[in-house]
């Protein structure tokens, strides 16, 4: 590792958070059903597709705007500006000193996946195509919505990075608060692929778990024995970001701490993972914290439920943390909520925080029984634990094209 890997970070206080699950838009509320073990996951079914597992935001995610501009934007723009004014009202920071000085990084997998949706079925039925196709569908659409609503005038920056999007996105946004860019940062992501023609193409992956007959909710079971593939979910997340001296100057409260974050590439297929390339995450990220696999006592794991990805994960946390797995406490969130995507890195982290926060560690909903290869870590199953001890936490994303992401977050006081 080179000189500049080992460096400490400056930390970033967490000082707003904000939230679209389909766990809820409270946070409370949404972290209780997530500690008592709740899945958000039903049935749902398109036309002339196989009934699929999937967890769905409820509500009008539209009604944040009017209805005039509900017309010209995506279900992904506005999850993300409901929960972008959810983490700036939660940090009581706008309307901002110098506007200028604040920043958007936005994390997302597909973007517009609705509008490129209905625009092929508009094509193939031979209708008109909405004259709004390119702005609402292009893949910068929510960061631009974000950045004209919240009056962000600062770098506005779109993140693309399949899986692990919103989780660089805060990477990002820290590297550029610590190097003096911005004085704010507002970070996060969204994602909304509900829709019939994303649902055939990872119907045609072959990575789907069908509904589970006796209790579809049970359908998305990481670590299992019997675990059968993800489950597609949609959301959004945002934290807003400040560097350490900054919060104490401003009295602001701190959440939890930004201590550090990693990002590697395997650099060897475009779908399968690779321990060596996870480990590389795992390791720096916890070297630019300044802190040993021992002091981490949680582990938010990627976690999606595939055959192949969940023992990968397993044996690179065993081979980084050595003596100390058996006591590291890990959970797949992705139980309650399925996987979403490039949103997941953003929601997975603010769940790392809220743990943090409340001195607790959320289950893996869904399983009961671990897959062999899944074992010698401190799985915490079926419901959530007190661990009123817990410092030091991270959060891991995944991505297919090799991408891994680790944030490294802390007890914040």
């Amino acid at each position: 590792m080179s000189a500049v890997g080992q460096r400490v970070m400056e930390r970033v206080g967490v000082i707003g958070l904000g939230m679209a699950s389909p766990l809820g838009e409270d946070l409370g509320a949404a972290w209780a059903h997530l500690m008592a073990g709740e899945s958000a996951i039903g049935r749902m079914a398109f036309e002339g597709l196989p009934e699929i597992a999937a967890a769905r935001v409820a509500g009008d995610v539209a009604s944040v705007l009017p209805k005039l501009q509900q017309v010209g934007t995506e279900r992904v723009s506005q999850m993300a500006l409901g929960a972008a004014r959810r983490a700036i009202d939660d940090a009581g920071c706008s309307p901002w000193p110098d506007a200028e000085r604040v920043g958007l990084y936005l994390g997302t997998g597909m973007g517009g996946a609705a509008t490129l949706d209905a625009s092929y079925a508009a094509l193939h039925g031979g209708k008109r195509l909405s004259p709004l196709t390119v702005p609402t569908g292009m893949v910068n659409a929510a960061a631009a919505v974000l950045a004209l609503h919240c009056n962000i005038r600062g770098p506005v920056l779109t993140y693309a990075v399949a899986c692990a999007s919103s989780a660089v996105a805060l990477a990002e946004a820290a590297h550029a608060l610590r190097r003096g860019d911005i004085d704010v940062a507002i970070a996060g992501g969204a994602e909304s692929v509900l829709a019939r023609g994303t649902v055939a193409a990872w119907q045609a992956l072959r990575t789907l778990a069908p509904p589970d007959e006796a209790d579809p909710a049970r359908s998305c079971r990481p670590f299992s024995t019997d675990r059968a593939g993800l489950v597609l979910g949609e959301g959004a997340a945002f934290f807003v970001l400040q560097r350490e001296d900054d919060c104490a100057r401003e009295g602001r409260r701190v959440r939890a701490w930004l201590a550090g974050s990693a990002i590697s590439c395997d650099a060897a297929h475009l779908t399968n993972p690779d321990q060596r390339g996870q480990m590389s995450a795992l390791r720096r990220a916890l070297a630019a914290a300044g802190l040993q696999p021992a002091d981490v006592g949680y582990c938010n794991a990627h976690g999606t439920a595939t055959l192949v990805g969940d023992p990968v994960e397993c044996a690179a946390l065993r081979e980084v943390w050595a003596d100390a797995a058996p006591a590291l406490r890990v959970s797949s969130t992705k139980a309650a909520h399925g996987h979403l995507l490039g949103a997941a890195g953003a929601v997975e982290a603010a769940w790392t925080v809220l743990a943090l926060e409340r001195g607790e560690i959320p289950p893996t909903a869904s399983t009961h029984t671990l897959d062999p290869a899944c074992t010698g870590l401190g799985h915490v199953l079926g419901q959530g634990e007190r661990a009123a001890a817990l410092r030091h936490a991270l959060s891991n994303s995944f991505a297919f094209g090799g991408t891994n992401t680790s944030l490294v977050f802390s007890k914040a006081g």
